[in-house]
């Protein structure tokens, strides 16, 4: 396989977790001719987490890790942060689990990788503020978001799985506004700070791996028994590569015609004083997943507060500026009308960050030639599923047999997508339709 054309990412707007994160080690490109025994591709949560499975499976051997642009400014610090364990399908129109056995499947492999975080947290002692088991809720503004979340809580109930119900009285203690009717709080959810989770761990394997930034691959071939990558100063060799790049894999040539390349949109206020909007930290999921995402955090005495909201296909993978101030002014309105008094807060960070899915919500997952690997499509979850795909692939390229390996394999690759403009108008219909059915709680 050679690509001469590999597109990159491009992210719009700073986000506010990038911005918040500080960086601790200086940025290295990649400079001329390099060789190593592994070679991942991609410094998000799946290359990140490959990288330290190896360490564990082979720690005498050489790992280059290589990203487009700094770390966490791509989507792995773009995203809202939640760490879910229970199942949680974008595409479905609810959260209500599925069958039993496919459910608790999916809830040990989440647990498995919030685990594997959970360790890399004490090992580099994380604070609080940055890896934060505390739950989250999802919470309903309209009574059709109450029954969804009965319907929820009751699935969960029927696989032994504990949730909390709160009624807008809680509701109002915990977030300070009366917008929300009730809520379901389920324990197992771990919330970080997204960017500075990433640069903390990628400082952390610093001296175990070879992290080379702005170093954006621009071919990948077949040069005998290796691989080669070829980047903007430099080349990598290696016998072994791990793509960890979500739905830029069809920029290498893979699962093409298979992904759905979605962007969600997200802003963050400027700080204001804890004591405001409720207790200090608070994270709610609408109970329509096409409502709006909330976060509450506070550090030393000042709080911010993080809304995501709305969806867009972007097929190329490109994201436009204007189409991220047309949504931060819908953000804007989203957060006056839950705290009204919190109108004069300007909101000091707007951004998009890309998400990939499947319509058979499908990892794109597997060794896809002789010596390449795929940790891909995350399918809306990326901190948990891209987290788990980096261990999987890890365990699969050094020929580790485990049952979660297996477990994992088991799953079948994302379907066919029908072909354009078809795939184009029916994605937009159904964004367009559930966006409109979500109504106040978007």
């Amino acid at each position: 396989m050679s690509q001469t054309t590999i597109r990159q990412p491009t992210e719009t707007g700073l986000s506010g977790w990038a911005a918040l994160a500080p960086r601790r080690f200086p940025a290295r490109a990649l400079e001329g001719a390099q060789s190593a025994d592994w070679l991942i591709i991609g410094a998000g949560f799946g290359g990140l987490s490959a990288a330290r499975r190896l360490r564990q499976l082979r720690p005498e051997d050489k790992i280059i890790v290589l990203d487009a642009q700094e770390i966490a400014i791509g989507a792995s610090g773009r995203n809202s942060g939640f760490m879910i364990d229970v199942p949680h399908n974008l595409t479905s129109g609810n959260y209500s689990v599925g069958g039993a056995d496919s459910s608790l499947l999916e809830i040990r492999q989440n647990r498995m990788a919030i685990a594997f975080a959970a360790e890399v947290a004490r090992e580099y002692r994380m604070p609080a503020t940055t890896f934060d088991p505390s739950g989250k809720i999802n919470a309903a503004a309209t009574e059709r978001g109450l029954k969804l979340n009965l319907g929820f809580a009751d699935s969960l109930q029927q696989i032994g799985e504990p949730s909390e119900t709160l009624d807008a009285v809680q509701m109002r203690e915990i977030t300070g506004t009366d917008y929300y009717l009730g809520g379901v709080h389920t324990p197992g959810a771990v919330m970080i700070q997204p960017a500075d989770y990433i640069r903390r761990l990628a400082e952390g394997l610093a001296g175990e791996t070879d992290l080379f930034e702005h170093s954006p691959v621009l071919s990948l071939a077949r040069k005998g028994p290796v691989w080669e990558a070829v980047s903007t100063r430099g080349t990598v060799q290696a016998p072994r590569v791990i793509l960890a790049v979500n739905g830029h894999i069809e920029s290498f040539g893979h699962f093409r015609h298979r992904l759905i390349h979605v962007y969600t949109y997200a802003s963050m206020t400027a700080a204001f004083p804890a004591g405001a909007a409720g207790v200090d930290r608070w994270a709610l999921l609408p109970a329509d997943p096409m409502g709006a995402t909330l976060r509450k955090i506070t550090h030393d005495g000042q709080s911010r507060i993080v809304v995501r909201t709305h969806f867009t296909y972007n097929p190329d993978i490109r994201v436009s500026e204007q189409q991220v101030a047309k949504i931060a002014a819908q953000e804007r309105r989203s957060f006056d009308a839950r705290f009204p008094a919190l109108k004069n807060i300007p909101m000091e960070f707007s951004w998009a960050g890309a998400l990939c899915l499947s319509t058979n919500h499908a990892p794109a997952f597997g060794e896809i030639e002789p010596g390449l690997y795929s940790a891909c499509c995350e399918n809306g979850l990326g901190t948990v599923k891209s987290t788990l795909a980096g261990m999987m692939a890890a365990e699969l390229a050094t020929g580790t047999d485990s049952e979660p390996l297996r477990q994992f394999q088991q799953q079948p690759p994302p379907s066919r997508l029908p072909p354009q403009p078809i795939a184009w108008l029916g994605i937009q219909s159904v964004i367009r339709w559930h966006q409109l059915r979500a109504g106040r709680e978007g």
